[in-house]
């Protein structure tokens, strides 16, 4: 029987593993060590060659964390069962009901309304109303609802051979679904595993206001700076001509109207969450809450909630949609980040780090935010970030910086990998659901990705601290 890639790459990476478990060290603490590196090392291998679905990866600290000592079973529980985990599952629920019940047709309908019909106003609107879904909305989910709308615009276009208008329109989506992930907590994998993270190794807590003053800004103008660029690609074409978008104008059911006023309340409560908790502080109320109760509560409403069809507005059947893999992934990084804390790797690979203790601070960002941007480019974002994020931190405190100062940017730009289909889910959504060129989309997005490393670290050198 002939073996396939992954199937060598399996067993090599396994084959390695075990022997290393076989290696005898002078001391108990240097074999945690080698253990700890082994299973964290196998995981990225798995990761960055796709050996096994990175959901699969992501349960081997639940496999054999404890078995080898690696782990105690509070850590396990600690990292599976995060508060962020329960955050991102109350924002996947409200977002079935959205996609379920077409709220997210029926916004971009009204955004794409409001801006117009002309090339550049389509352009506009789409890459407004794929950012601002992808906010709330997972970005893999807020591509897949929007790419059949834009192919729908495409095949209304008389001269598609000679445009380069559907190749920035189709990049668009996939690269405002990115930006927009970064404006909120739940927008992207990468941005709750960095909090979690912070929150579960050193105690720093951002919640969802908090990081919605550093990522909104820099979303919108990442978003600001796409629009023009992709306009002064498409300049010389007749720009004002009418489009047809594709997209079935009808009112707003009952159904669609009870969503959106109850995702408008948790989004409300997210953002106040802080003003809250100091106004029954200052009078003695004793409650309090985090935005994962907020999220959890929204979700329980829906499946309480009746629609106009005498059934509520979710259903437990309608679960098996939710993208339960990434659940798993959240969990796995902040296990395997606990994993190599514990036994020592983290520090040893600060060490390493030494070198760059005396940067300038300007230099210092410029490495960490290219490497993360060019690095998710040939491995998953929140692999990355579970990887790195543990050991820029624990070098931020060592070298006399502020952890957030290094780690917010780190994980802002682990959204901006354009390059490539594998460098994010929109990315490969969008270049296998279309007639895209590899070529066409490594040429825009070198470019977008240089653009993104200097405003990245701009802003975080004047924002962020």
């Amino acid at each position: 029987m002939k073996l396939t890639t992954k199937q060598i790459l399996l067993l090599a990476g396994l084959i390695a593993f075990a022997a290393l478990m076989f290696v005898k060290l002078d001391s108990k603490e240097d074999e945690m060590l080698l253990r700890a590196s082994s299973l964290g090392g196998l995981m990225v291998f798995f990761w960055f060659f796709d050996v096994l679905p990175m959901y699969v990866t992501a349960m081997l600290p639940l496999a054999l964390g404890v078995p080898m000592g690696l782990l105690a079973p509070g850590d396990i529980a600690g990292a599976y069962a995060h508060k962020f985990i329960f955050l991102f599952l109350g924002g996947f629920m409200l977002a079935l009901a959205m996609e379920k019940w077409n709220v997210h047709k029926q916004l971009a309908q009204t955004i794409i309304g409001l801006v117009g019909s002309s090339k550049s106003r389509i352009l506009l609107g789409f890459m407004l109303s794929t950012g601002i879904l992808s906010m709330w909305i997972s970005n893999t989910a807020t591509t897949i609802m929007m790419l059949p709308m834009v192919l729908a615009v495409i095949k209304n276009l008389d001269d598609q051979e000679n445009s380069r208008f559907p190749r920035f329109l189709l990049l668009s989506i996939a690269y405002s679904a990115s930006i927009g992930g970064m404006a909120t907590l739940v927008g992207s994998p990468p941005n709750s595993i960095m909090a979690g993270a912070l929150e579960q190794n050193y105690g720093i807590d951002i919640s969802f206001a908090d990081w919605m003053k550093y990522g909104m800004p820099l979303s919108f103008i990442l978003l600001t700076l796409l629009y023009f660029y992709f306009l002064i690609q498409i300049r010389g074409e007749k720009s004002s001509d009418k489009l047809h978008i594709g997209i079935e104008k009808k009112p707003w059911t009952s159904d669609q109207i009870r969503i959106i006023v109850l995702f408008i309340v948790v989004a409300i409560l997210w953002s106040t969450r802080g003003l809250v908790l100091s106004y029954f502080k200052e009078y003695g109320i004793g409650f309090s809450y985090g935005d994962q109760h907020i999220a959890i509560l929204g979700a329980i409403i829906m499946f309480a909630m009746p629609s106009s069809k005498g059934t509520p507005i979710l259903v437990w059947e309608d679960t098996p949609k939710l993208p339960w893999g990434i659940l798993l992934l959240f969990g796995g990084g902040l296990a395997m980040a606990k994993m190599l804390e514990v036994n020592g790797v983290i520090n040893e690979v600060v060490d390493m780090f030494e070198n760059f203790k005396d940067l300038n601070i300007g230099l210092l960002l410029f490495v960490i935010v290219a490497i993360a941007i060019f690095g998710t480019e040939f491995m998953s974002n929140t692999a990355l970030v579970s990887v790195f994020v543990p050991i820029i931190a624990a070098f931020a405190i060592k070298a006399g910086f502020s952890v957030t100062e290094l780690c917010i940017p780190l994980a802002l730009s682990a959204s901006c990998a354009f390059m490539l289909p594998i460098g994010t889910p929109p990315n490969a959504i969008v270049f296998s659901g279309s007639d895209l060129k590899i070529r066409q989309m490594v040429q825009t997005g070198f470019v977008l990705n240089v653009m993104a490393i200097l405003i990245v670290v701009v802003y975080a050198m004047l924002f962020i601290d």
